[in-house]
């Protein structure tokens, strides 16, 4: 089957409107004295800084960056553009240029040197991230404890081994509060945990540890440890 080529009117219109830009500009840097194949750099010059610019904005707002700098080099290029545009429609005698004009146009190849380079060789920041805190599992929800145990599962960060020495469990005074209740779920993941600490640091896990992996209340992770011992 054979396609019918039809033309885009947007990119017509672009290529239409990047032609006169372009004859604008190099007329301007002729007019400046600028001649040969350097007046016709200058128009290449003045889109790529240009196009450079505008790649940079996009990279830094899908970054979630400040993007002046971008927008700063991006407005001097198409101030750069558009003045070339109006100059060369009457209102400027291109056979008499005057003197902020021609140093204007002989400094043009610094301006867009430094405004590239700091385009492309600065790095965009990167945001923070923040790690969201690891719930507390309700111990009486048994769907909550399965959870948990299931999302331990899946991504379970190991643990620094500790630098000191190892830390003595001082045994707690007798209370007359009831004991806490531990679903069998629970204490067979931690038995777990306790185990895979006991493999990665070569000490037994303490109450403290054992709580802030599991995130539970105290009371019920020096429960479990008493199990575990």
């Amino acid at each position: 089957m054979r396609s019918t080529l039809r033309p885009d009117a947007v990119l017509v219109q672009a290529v239409i409107a990047g032609a006169l830009s372009f004859a604008h500009l190099h007329d301007l840097a002729e007019a400046a004295g600028q001649t040969g194949w350097k007046a016709w750099a200058y128009p290449v010059s003045v889109d790529l800084l240009l196009v450079a610019a505008w790649r940079r904005l996009r990279i830094l707002r899908a970054a979630g960056d400040p993007a002046r700098s971008a927008w700063t080099w991006f407005a001097v290029a198409l101030t750069a553009s558009l003045g070339a545009n109006v100059a060369t429609a009457g209102l400027l005698d291109l056979g008499n240029v005057p003197d902020w004009l021609r140093i204007l146009v002989a400094g043009w190849p610094a301006l867009a040197f430094l405004g590239g380079t700091l385009l492309v060789h600065t790095p965009a920041g990167q945001s923070a991230v923040v790690e969201p805190a690891e719930p507390v599992v309700d111990s009486e929800d048994p769907a909550a404890v399965e959870t948990a145990i299931e999302r331990d599962d899946i991504a379970e960060t190991p643990a620094l081994p500790s630098a000191g020495p190892v830390p003595v469990l001082v045994p707690e005074q007798e209370t007359t509060s009831a004991p806490v209740a531990v679903p069998p779920a629970l204490v067979a993941h931690a038995r777990k945990v306790a185990d895979g600490y006991r493999a990665r640091t070569g000490y037994p896990i303490d109450a403290d540890t054992l709580r802030a992996r599991l995130g539970v209340p105290p009371p019920m992770a020096d429960a479990i440890a008493a199990q575990l011992t």
